[in-house]
């Protein structure tokens, strides 16, 4: 019933349906839409008080419901048919026909039929007040396809886009074509660096980059190419989602070239360099491949990675490449990065909008994205757009257009570049280089005595993310090797720091890692235990003593059989014998041999 009276059909026509179709609101639905098609309606008249000047068609009603007849075109001008499909609309959802059709199926399929011919001659619908708030006056069809649905959608909602920023990423626009224009690496790219000079004299060697992320290793791999005075074509690959049958395809191709041996203009002979974007992720097998190539001069190889090539490559790959080594940007260098995408008006902020930033807001940025361009470009460019929304909704809230704000001054500030940053981008990566080179550090600081630089490294593994029980296990390995028996309770403290990290877990473990990590570095050292297993070791490798037999008084004599044979025989119990100093436990070879150095005053090596 509440539903009918919805659909804005009067109580007494609703009752009197439901009670027709049993209470069934499809059947009383389709009860009186068959009704009101017998009734003709009165000619449209297209004018503002259209809606409002309808009346509920009069209905003769009989004392069963009977089946609805075929619907026609007509009956899309019902006066009651605008409520029925808004109510469809929301309440509804469009079913799919199958050879076994319930009777409420059909009608659903029936009213389908009826809104799309409502939909072609949208121009005799009557909308009545509730109608208006959708767009244009005009209500959605209930059935549409997926294109139809997603145009009605976007025409709904008005686009928020303030500024037409490109797809692409700043940072890909941003890429240096010459190696005049990379920032930073000066000790490769200086005017009298080797690579200049192999570049200058078309001497071009196979070369791998590895630097950190953000570096400028696929920039300069690139502005190598376009540098040269020699044609190359340019092959890049990413080891990530390329593999052996690609770099052969490659080469195979780069051997086709090389076979012609064709001239150019001014002498100039068309060479492939083939880019491998992180090379470390190639396997043994698939760096084998490059290696005939490589040797017989088919391609020039330049590979890019941020791991440890001595790690990650074979080393008959290294010895056919020169490594040269990237250094993480300097904050003068991204700032000059910054600066020139601000202000490039071909391909940077500029030539979509006229943008302003803060000299605060590029010192920030730069000194907080650790060396890494791509960050620093990213973050910048985010920053605009938060900027550009919020200058948006303001100019909007004021009544502005919403076209208007494209002819103002976008203006960047250092809270828009905090918004983006939220936190500090900390290069750190558990299973890479950086994870070894942090770890080192903090060991050799605590070495060193110098707290102040131990708990620093120590901040530095924890905010990018390492795991607080690996910390705990090295400082209990450090405990033993470089404290030992100088303070004997330094191992005692690197356990219990081990089972409270393991008991509290992150944030609260930072505090029981760094009482230890303190500890440590304060306490006496002395590596004379780790000398003396390290010595021991040796000559058990090395030394005669390694296959000679335990002496016969050391040995021990649990049945009758041993005992007889001499198992234990002039073994002197030191409990009973305080001064039986006589007595020898080294292998005979070894007599008098020391490996523990360790003087009667504690703590002195």
């Amino acid at each position: 019933m509440e539903q009918l009276v919805s659909m804005g059909f009067p109580n007494s026509l609703a009752a009197e349906a439901l009670k027709a179709a049993g209470g069934d609101i499809v059947k009383a639905t389709d009860w009186i839409l068959s009704r009101s098609q017998t009734t003709p309606s009165p000619p449209h008249r297209h004018t503002a008080d259209t809606a409002t000047a309808l009346q509920p068609p009069q209905i003769h009603h009989d004392n069963s419901p009977s089946p609805p007849p075929p619907l026609s075109p007509a009956a899309a001008s019902s006066n009651f048919q605008p409520k029925i499909d808004r109510f469809f609309h929301f309440r509804c959802k469009t079913q799919t026909p199958t050879p076994a059709t319930s009777s409420s199926s059909k009608s659903q399929l029936c009213k389908e039929e009826v809104q799309q011919q409502q939909h072609d001659h949208a121009d005799e619908d009557v909308l009545d007040d509730d109608d208006h708030h959708l767009q244009g006056g005009k209500r959605p069809r209930l059935s549409s396809s997926p294109q139809e649905r997603d145009n009605y959608a976007s025409k709904q909602q008005p686009s928020s886009s303030p500024v037409a920023f490109p797809r692409e990423p700043l940072s890909e626009l941003m890429r240096p074509s010459t190696l005049d224009q990379v920032v930073g690496q000066e000790h490769l790219l200086g005017p009298n660096s080797a690579l200049r000079s192999a570049i200058r004299h078309s001497r071009l060697p196979s070369i791998v980059l590895w630097g950190p992320p953000g570096t400028g290793k696929t920039s300069i791999a690139r502005a190598i190419v376009s540098s040269c005075s020699d044609v190359y074509r340019f092959v890049p690959f990413s080891a990530v989602n390329s593999g052996v049958k690609e770099v052969r395809d490659a080469v195979e191709e780069a051997r086709k070239w090389k076979s012609k041996n064709s001239k150019i203009d001014n002498n100039r002979r068309m060479r492939t360099v083939l880019f491998i974007d992180e090379v470390h992720r190639f396997n043994k097998a698939q760096q084998d491949s490059l290696l005939p190539v490589i040797e017989d001069g088919s391609i020039v190889f330049i590979g890019a990675t941020t791991e440890n090539p001595s790690f990650h490559l074979i080393t008959p790959l290294l010895s056919r490449c020169t490594v040269l080594v990237l250094n993480p940007l300097k904050p003068h260098h991204i700032a000059t990065l910054l600066k020139r995408a601000i202000s490039d008006s071909d391909k940077g902020l500029s030539s979509f909008s006229k943008v302003q930033v803060e000299d605060e807001a590029i010192e920030f940025l730069a000194a907080h994205c650790d060396g890494d361009a791509r960050v620093a470009l990213n973050k910048l460019e985010l920053s605009a757009t938060t900027a550009a929304t919020e200058r948006f909704h303001q100019k909007k809230g004021r009544g502005g257009g919403e076209g208007s704000l494209d002819s103002d001054v976008l203006s960047i500030t250092v809270s828009h570049v905090k918004e983006a940053m939220q936190s500090k981008h900390i290069a750190y990566d558990r299973d890479g280089e950086e994870h070894y080179n942090l770890i080192s550090a903090l060991h050799k600081s605590m070495r060193g005595s110098d707290a102040d630089a131990s708990i620093y490294w120590l901040a530095r593994m924890l905010e990018g993310g390492e795991q607080p029980l690996y910390i705990a296990r090295r400082l209990i390995r450090f405990a033993s090797e470089d404290v030992g028996l100088a303070d004997p309770s330094a191992l005692t403290q690197a356990v219990a720091c081990y089972q409270a990290c393991h008991f509290i877990g992150m944030p609260e473990c930072n505090v029981v890692l760094a009482q230890c990590v303190a500890y440590l570095a304060l306490a006496p050292k002395s590596i004379s235990v780790y000398r003396a297993i390290q010595d021991a070791q040796k000559v058990a490798r090395d030394s005669v003593g390694q296959n000679e037999g335990v002496p016969l008084h050391l040995r021990n004599a649990p049945t009758k059989l041993m005992k007889e044979i001499g198992y234990g025989k002039g073994y002197v119990y030191p409990p009973d014998n305080p001064k039986a100093s006589s007595q020898t436990y080294m292998p005979p070879s070894l007599q008098g041999y020391k490996f523990l150095h360790w003087p009667n005053a504690p703590g002195a090596d």
